[in-house]
């Protein structure tokens, strides 16, 4: 059991460790001394891989099901948007604080008190599958942009991450939700790991 938890533990730095972020805008200094931020989510123009966008990756989808089921198409339709409010942020959000110990720095949406927005642009998706006896990670990508609160078109830090993967929370990630909500947790602790790294 010991030798199954190192494994784990293993494998979930090396994923951490493996995220890296281009920095397309200003510099991991810029961003010394804050210490909140409001954290805002954006999926526009969102990929999504072997389809021509969004839109026909809900339309494949939903027929799919629906010739199996009427009205299942419906419902993948609600459960793919609402999993964003349900699974992705939340995840994201108490990942991020959980590695800020002591509320060193903290994001929240409708974070009143904070004078910066942290804005997390997530630009692809690829929602991975698990059917059991094969099963693959979930994957997204993510444009991370800050500025003042009163000036969103001056971006004082910006960064691409790419290649950010889901552990697969010990395989019994067959909920598609779930299973992306462990791209955002990897996603935040990578943040952390940077932020705090490049900012004391």
């Amino acid at each position: 059991m010991n030798k199954l938890l190192l494994i784990a533990f293993l494998v979930s730095s090396s994923l951490v460790f493996s995220q890296k972020a281009k920095v397309t805008k200003g510099d991991w200094s810029d961003l010394k001394g804050i210490t909140e931020y409001n954290v805002v989510f954006d999926y526009s123009n969102l990929e999504i891989p072997k389809f021509d966008s969004e839109e026909e990756f809900l339309k494949d989808k939903m027929a799919k099901r629906e010739e199996k089921e009427p009205g299942s198409g419906e419902k993948f339709k609600e459960s793919w948007l609402s999993d964003r409010e349900e699974f992705y942020e939340p995840r994201f959000i108490e990942t991020f604080n959980d590695r800020y110990k002591d509320n060193l720095v903290k994001v929240d949406k409708d974070l009143e008190s904070a004078e910066y927005t942290m804005k997390i642009h997530t630009t692809m998706i690829y929602p991975g599958y698990n059917v059991g006896v094969v099963r693959h990670n979930s994957k997204i990508e993510v444009t991370l942009s800050v500025y003042k609160n009163d000036s969103p078109e001056n971006i004082i830090f910006s960064a691409d991450y790419t290649k950010i993967q889901g552990q697969g929370n010990g395989g019994f990630d067959f909920n598609s939700g779930q299973r992306i909500a462990d791209a955002y947790i990897i996603f935040a602790r990578a943040l952390t790991k940077h932020m705090y790294k490049n900012t004391k």
